[in-house]
């Protein structure tokens, strides 16, 4: 199986390269949190000739996500780790200034600027301080493409036998973990590496992709699916950077802008998906139009896609020589667009525990050290269980169709639109989290040092 550049993923019948029999880090799933973590690690290895580590990146995929068309929105924080690591695509990213927030049919309101973000927590110097936007959406492929750009420079491979200079990275695709078994100095772990059997030792497994199974895992189906697209607005009208997120009797309606138009995630209740997905365009579009208040004239939409909805939130997210970050420890419900900028900021801290630790000597230490992962896991404890908990929150709070909540709901958007220090300690949380490693990173040798 050859080790390529992580802008293509190797052919699945293509066995030139030996695989290795022992890695230091093996990271299972090549989508962003994984391949951050990677492009952090081996920052830390170009800047530090101690620190050199062996990467593993498997991917079950054998194309590149390269032109995936699918919509991301991330927050500022994340914008700031990912220009760190050298993987910001500017140029394909459209900035959110303002979030309009209402219910339909009730009263209330509220407006969260970029401004509110002024004065970060944990900030250190002035251009840390939030201001310019709130956050950012984009496509997923350009992503994919900015991260790949990243490893691609250092996906060699190591002759058998020979030490490594510096850390280095391999990457398969068409890959999965069949079993692993943990010992005391590493785990053994059987790969399936296009369909044959392959067994190596790794001192560390992290899991940045697929769902954990449903015994360690908090479930709770919201009895939901969001319908995504594209939309359009006519000639001569702009969103000016505003997104809207407007709470209906079905759940949050999101449209964010991006290009010319808005990314729209439409959250309907399961069992009316159907027949919304079999409309045609133009009613559609006239549905969204009367959602939103008769506030826009949506004129053009691309193929609708849907999927369903779900918190699911790893209850313990170590295990000896084990951990998982983003999407294996946690999917969170798309409100707020919290998730994806989770599990960034998971990476980024994980990355920074593992570059920490050393040996007496000054070299490399093990990167499945207990004790210091479960320091990482409580430190991302706060964040990780607040983010998830706040929207749980929103959706149990927007989704009762009783008056009297949603009055209640009223009058606490517009508390919260005439409260600037509560809108300014939301916002702040919305775009950096609650992690302080995360919130001022800089290098991904040292995320808590000031810019």
């Amino acid at each position: 199986m050859p080790s390529t550049p992580a802008t293509t993923h190797p052919a699945a019948d293509s066995q030139s390269t030996t695989t290795p029999s022992a890695v230091d880090i093996l990271i299972v799933g090549a989508g962003p949190a994984g391949m951050a973590l990677a492009s952090a690690l081996l920052a830390q290895g170009r800047a530090d000739d101690a620190m050199p580590r062996s990467i593993l990146l498997i991917d079950r995929r054998t194309q590149s996500s390269d032109d995936d068309p699918r919509a991301l929105a991330l927050a500022e924080g994340s914008r700031r780790l990912l220009r760190a690591l050298g993987a910001w695509p500017a140029d394909a990213a459209t900035p959110i200034r303002r979030i309009h927030v209402s219910q339909r049919g009730a009263f209330g309101r509220a407006i969260l600027d970029a401004a509110d973000g002024a004065d970060a927590p944990f900030a250190r110097s002035p251009r840390q301080h939030g201001g310019d936007a709130l956050g950012h959406v984009l496509r997923y492929g350009a992503l994919h493409a900015a991260l790949a750009k990243t490893l691609a420079p250092s996906a060699t491979t190591r002759a058998p036998g020979s030490p490594p200079a510096a850390t280095h990275l391999q990457l398969f695709g068409g890959s999965q973990v069949r079993t692993i078994r943990a010992g005391g100095d590493n785990a053994v772990v059987t790969l399936d590496i296009a369909g044959r059997p392959h067994t190596l030792t790794a001192r560390l497994v992290v899991h940045a992709e697929g769902e954990s199974d449903a015994a360690a895992t908090r479930i709770r189906d919201y009895g939901q699916c969001a319908i995504v697209a594209e939309v359009g607005l006519p000639r001569g009208q702009t969103h000016g950077g505003v997104a809207w997120e407007r709470f209906t009797r079905d759940g949050p309606l999101a449209l964010l802008p991006m290009g010319e138009g808005f990314s729209l995630v439409y959250t309907v209740r399961a069992e009316r998906l159907a027949d919304l997905l079999a409309e045609d365009d133009s009613r559609f579009l006239a549905r969204l139009n009367r959602d939103f208040g008769g506030r826009f004239a949506l004129s053009t939409i691309s193929p609708r896609h849907a999927f369903p909805l779900a918190l699911r939130l790893r209850r313990a997210v170590l295990a000896p020589r084990e951990v998982w970050i983003g999407a294996a420890a946690q999917t969170l419900h798309p409100v707020a667009g919290q998730g994806f900028n989770l599990g960034l900021r998971d990476a980024w801290t994980l990355a920074h525990a593992i570059g920490a630790s050393r040996d007496d000597d000054g070299t490399t230490g093990d990167p499945g050290d207990a004790r210091r992962l479960a320091r990482w896991a409580q430190q991302r404890r706060q964040d990780r269980l607040g983010t998830a908990a706040i929207t749980d929150g929103l959706i149990r709070v927007f989704g009762s169709a009783l008056p009297p909540v949603a009055l209640l709901r009223g009058a606490g958007l517009a508390t919260l639109d005439l409260c600037p220090p509560l809108r300014r300690a939301l916002t702040r949380r919305m775009m950096f989290g609650a992690d302080p490693v995360a919130a001022t990173p800089t290098s991904p040798t040292d995320p808590a040092t000031p810019a």
